[in-house]
């Protein structure tokens, strides 16, 4: 066990828990955020264009069925979220499972897009484990008058 803790690691504390009594505990822990890291890293990575005519994003979603997923504008935040279950159990029909690494959970992306954009302006559609939305190019709003300085006499 180290007796100052670690630089460029989780916490400052965390060669503590390198002692043989914490072990089990460590590494459930370093096993379950390496596993959330690699699953999340391939998720929701978007890529958003601007043509002449408004915005084109697309979205990774790879093992996500259509269904699975919601597109929602609130407030002029447009927010995709997809949800998929997990079977929990460690035997399917075939045989036992050793490891599985299928993402499993929610994951969100917000975006905003301005209050004056409406349900029907965006178009929406999934295909090879991509969703792809197209929406138009809000008009530009007069901006408002700087404010001047006013002198004070005296």
């Amino acid at each position: 066990m180290a007796m100052f803790p670690a630089l460029m690691n989780d916490t400052m504390f965390s060669d503590l828990f390198d002692d043989p009594f914490f072990a089990g505990w460590r590494d459930a822990a370093d096993e379950g955020r390496q596993l959330a890291a690699a699953q999340s890293g391939s998720l929701m990575n978007t890529d958003v264009r601007e043509t002449d005519h408004g915005y084109e994003v697309a979205m990774d979603m790879p093992g996500f069925n259509k269904d699975d997923i919601n597109v929602e504008l609130k407030d002029g935040y447009l927010t995709v979220s997809a949800h998929r279950n997990d079977s929990k159990e460690d035997k399917d029909k075939e045989g036992k499972w050793l490891r599985r690494e299928r993402y499993a959970g929610t994951c969100s992306r917000t975006f905003y897009v301005g209050d004056d954009m409406k349900e029907s302006d965006i178009h929406a559609s999934y295909k090879d484990g991509t969703l792809h939305l197209q929406m138009p190019k809000q008009e530009a709003k007069s901006q408002v008058e700087q404010a001047h300085r006013i002198a004070i006499e005296g």
